[in-house]
């Protein structure tokens, strides 16, 4: 495939830096380094300009907090002016790590995302007898350095580009050249994109027909169980051998019997939530409750966090335990 190039012109453009500033700054806006960059806007752009151009980049240090929902993880917020950075290039990028995905990646895209993957799950469930659910262990974390920064050699060609994204990889790390941040926008591209390799394994060596990839969590459905399994084994070897990767334990099982996936329960012909979105669900209504009747949120703060929490259960069949919880509080 062709390499992209001539790209830096674009992400150096005013306009395009402007752009990122504002997409950086949603739901940051009230934050003390928010303020102070747009306070100096232009002088501000006119660095970062200058910093993509010529460099030095001098990227900042990670903030690093830990969250529990759903699962203990650590995040890395990156300074204000950087994720500004992050924004300036993947607007321009954007469309040539889009070209490299197969159809049925849904992470981190335009017209993808959590349900329509659960849709195409659903549709491949009621097809077929099998299915076999695979994720990466510790994916974020495993992340090869050399291999990500060879991967974007071989999307992009401006010398400078693949300077900026060597720097921004290479500015974090688990283990010695290893790893990449939760929590910045590049992660999301590199991490999406270090498996666009699996899935082009998937569909074109092992001609798997029915496959859906969300990130690290990507599922394999037939037929046949034997196939599958041959298929598993051909995917840890591959992958530890390519991608440097390990493969958690795998789930195989009949469709019928249901199959836990990206926060819920999908089965040939419906959809519902599983368990644990429930809890999450009810907790995390409560909290909000709680919040609201406090005062320590407006009522404005108050729906912004359950907005999401309600399109998120409404897209499974539940609307009596929504109901019930609406109604208790």
């Amino acid at each position: 495939m062709k390499r992209a190039g001539n790209l830096m012109v674009e992400i150096a453009d005013r306009e395009n830096l402007a752009l990122a500033f504002w997409k950086a700054q949603k739901g940051k806006r009230a934050q003390p380094e928010t303020i102070r960059f747009r306070e100096n806007l232009e002088p501000e752009l006119a660095r970062l300009r200058s910093a993509l151009l010529e460099g030095p980049l001098g990227l900042g240090p990670y903030r690093s907090f830990t969250v529990h929902d759903p699962k203990e993880r650590v995040i890395c917020a990156a300074p204000f002016q950087d994720r500004v950075l992050h924004h300036a290039v993947m607007n321009v990028c954007h469309g040539s790590f889009e070209a490299y995905q197969v159809y049925d990646s849904y992470a981190c895209r335009v017209g993808k995302g959590t349900h329509k993957a659960v849709e195409r799950a659903r549709a491949f469930a009621g097809r077929h007898r099998y299915y076999l659910k695979l994720d990466i262990r510790r994916y974020f974390d495993s992340i090869d350095h050399k291999i990500l920064k060879r991967q974007m050699r071989c999307r992009f060609k401006d010398r400078r580009l693949i300077e900026i994204l060597d720097a921004i990889i290479g500015s974090y790390e688990t283990a010695p050249g290893k790893g990449l941040p939760i929590g910045n926008l590049t992660s999301q591209y590199f991490a999406n994109h270090y498996l666009g390799a699996l899935d082009h394994f998937v569909k074109e060596t092992l001609r798997c027909r029915a496959y859906v990839r969300y990130m690290d969590d990507f599922v394999l459905w037939d037929d046949d169980r034997g196939q599958l399994k041959a298929w598993r084994n051909e995917i840890g070897a591959w992958i530890a051998e390519t991608l440097r990767l390990e493969i958690k334990p795998d789930c195989l099982n009949r469709c019928g019997a249901g199959m836990t996936f990206l926060g819920y329960r999908v089965f040939p012909a419906s959809v519902t939530l599983a368990r644990r979105s429930r809890v999450r669900f009810r907790r995390k209504m409560t909290a909000a409750h709680e919040e609201y009747l406090s005062g320590e949120w407006s009522e404005a703060e108050a729906a912004r966090h359950v907005e999401p929490l309600i399109a998120f259960v409404r897209h499974g069949c539940c609307e009596g335990m929504r109901r019930r919880v609406l109604a208790r509080l």
